[in-house]
């Protein structure tokens, strides 16, 4: 493993234990503080459904079904998933990205990862101006600005 990918790598474990990403579900109850609307509604329109179910000859013997179809589906709503980070994800356009979104895109870089690889004797110079010329340019940097260094390293 060449220097930037194991920097860059050692940075995506360091925040994915920071931020607790681990792709498990944790209780939360986001959901109900940012779409207080939808939540209401929601248990509303279910409340309706029960009451027109209940009020029906040929629906009201099916009224469990839909009290046991409800609860697991509700649960989905109090857990929030945080998805780990990989380096292997980074620049891979597939069923990932709608789980993580681009977050290598969006996502910007610590500083300190810049001041490693600037400072690390095992980065060629020629990488180093490289990383000066994209940070002059863009200020700042996402992981995949990082991951093009990485795979122009691999190639030398």
């Amino acid at each position: 493993m060449k220097e930037i990918q194991r920097l860059l790598t050692e940075t995506i474990d360091d925040l994915n234990a920071r931020e607790k990403r681990d792709n498990r579900p944790r209780l939360s109850l986001s959901f109900i503080r940012k779409h207080p609307g939808l939540f209401i509604g929601m248990y509303m329109a279910w409340f309706a459904t029960l009451a027109v179910m209940l009020h029906s000859d040929t629906l009201a013997d099916s009224v469990w079904l839909l009290v046991a179809l409800f609860i697991p589906l509700n649960g989905f709503f109090f857990f929030d998933v945080a998805p780990r980070y990989r380096y292997e994800d980074i620049d891979v356009l597939d069923f990932r990205v709608c789980y993580n979104g681009e977050w290598y895109n969006t996502r910007p870089v610590p500083h300190s990862l810049i001041a490693t690889i600037m400072q690390s004797a095992r980065v060629e110079n020629q990488l180093k101006t490289q990383l000066q010329k994209m940070v002059a340019r863009k200020g700042e940097l996402s992981f995949y600005d990082i991951f093009t260094l990485a795979r122009a390293e691999a190639k030398r």
